[in-house]
C-alpha cells in the first residue's frame, strides 16, 4: 500500500535525507521535488470533499508542516525535514484511499518525477558536503 516513496515505511528525517544524497541532489532540486509532492497532495486535499473540509487551512501556506522554515541541521535537512511531515499526511490520509490502480499510476508518476529530478540535478549540482566528520547530522 505504501508505495515506493522516501517517506514510505518507517521514515524519518535522516533516511529522507539519504534518498536525497543517493540521488545526489542540490537543495534546490530538493525543494524542486517537495514541490511535486506538495502540489500532488494539495490538489487531491482540495478534489476530496472530506480532506477538504478537515485540511484545506493547512495547505494554505507553502511549505506544509511542522518544519515547515526550519533548517537546523548543519546538513541542509529542511527539505528532508518538510518533506517527511508532507509525507506523513500522504502515508496516513490520501494513500490508504488510493485504489491498486491509483497507487500504481502514482508510483509511475514519480518515476517520471525522479527522472525530471534527475535532469534538474545536472543544471544545479549538489555542492560537496564540508569536512565535519561523523557528527555533521547534529
Amino acid at each position: 500500500m505504501a508505495g515506493h516513496f522516501p517517506f514510505s515505511g518507517k521514515a524519518n528525517r535522516v533516511s529522507v535525507f539519504a534518498f536525497y544524497e543517493a540521488q545526489n541532489w542540490s537543495l534546490p532540486v530538493q525543494e524542486q521535488y517537495y514541490k511535486r509532492w506538495y502540489d500532488w497532495a494539495k490538489n487531491y486535499v482540495m478534489n476530496d470533499p472530506d480532506l477538504k473540509a478537515a485540511k484545506a487551512p493547512e495547505f494554505a501556506h507553502y511549505p506544509y508542516g511542522t518544519h515547515a522554515h526550519h533548517n537546523f541541521h548543519l546538513s541542509d535537512y529542511i527539505w528532508a525535514t518538510t518533506l517527511l511531515d508532507l509525507g506523513e499526511f500522504i502515508k496516513h490520509n490520501i494513500l490508504p484511499r488510493l485504489s491498486h490502480d491509483e497507487l500504481h499510476k502514482l508510483e509511475e508518476e514519480h518515476h517520471h518525477w525522479i527522472e525530471e529530478m534527475a535532469k534538474a540535478a545536472e543544471a544545479h549540482p549538489r555542492a560537496a558536503p564540508g569536512e565535519v566528520g561523523r557528527y555533521r547530522h547534529v
